[in-house]
């Protein structure tokens, strides 16, 4: 229905998607009476601030074993997080039948690999640069361009291992995959895509919001 809203709730941004339209703000500042009024809200919340589901109009969702033949490689799906359930829902119904490697660059660095039956193999899940950046307390340059070589101080030497770090984990493991998944398509989404885009050395789709997307088609099937 057009005027339900898709909220997705991340470590820094909240995200939503209302009549086809994709808006976001800061998590901190973020508030669902902000949103417009509307007669339903789906939402997936995996930053660490609460929300009252009883006090709001608001459905939270949470990973489920199956959807459709999209079948979840977790023992205890529930511990999957939403956000990546979303993106994986998202990919299968967006690039049917093909093997799929879908790389999600945020907060947390997470890589889910499907077949193309729909069986999800499982993924792995590693801190994003910011969190890494964060570990010491060096300064970095935000606009720094390269990766190889090395730095002629600790603001550059910093900045340049940091980065290595992110996307040589990123380009090792894809490529680990791809050749269980010989022929995959790689998907790649989340807000930290911009900073690494330029080092991957894969082809790729950037979707930008693809849990927003898994999150309507999400709440289509549960009508």
């Amino acid at each position: 229905m057009r005027n339900e809203i898709f909220v997705e709730l991340g470590n820094t941004n909240a995200k939503w998607k209302f009549k086809g339209k994709y808006f976001f703000l800061p998590t901190k500042i973020f508030e669902f009476d902000k949103l417009p009024v509307t007669a339903k809200i789906w939402a997936s919340n995996v930053s660490q601030k609460f929300f009252d589901s009883k006090e709001l109009n608001v459905t939270f969702i949470e990973s489920q074993k199956r959807y459709k033949s999209l079948i979840s490689s977790y023992k205890e799906p529930k511990s999957l997080g939403s956000d990546r359930w979303l993106a994986l829902i998202a990919s299968y119904e967006k690039y049917q039948r093909r093997n799929l490697i879908l790389v999600d660059i945020g907060t947390a660095i997470t890589i889910d690999a499907i077949n193309k039956s729909g069986m999800h193999l499982g993924g792995v899940i590693f801190p994003g640069l910011e969190k890494i950046r964060e570990s010491f307390n060096f300064p970095f340059i935000t606009s720094h361009e390269k990766i190889d070589g090395v730095g002629q101080s600790t603001e550059e030497g910093w900045t340049i291992g940091t980065l290595s770090v992110v996307v040589n984990s990123i380009i090792q493991k894809v490529k680990e995959l791809e050749i269980k998944l010989p022929n995959s398509s790689i998907i790649v989404t989340g807000g930290g895509y911009k900073v690494v885009q330029d080092f991957l050395d894969f082809g790729h789709i950037y979707d930008k919001n693809l849990v927003l997307d898994g999150l309507e088609f999400y709440a289509h099937y549960m009508r």
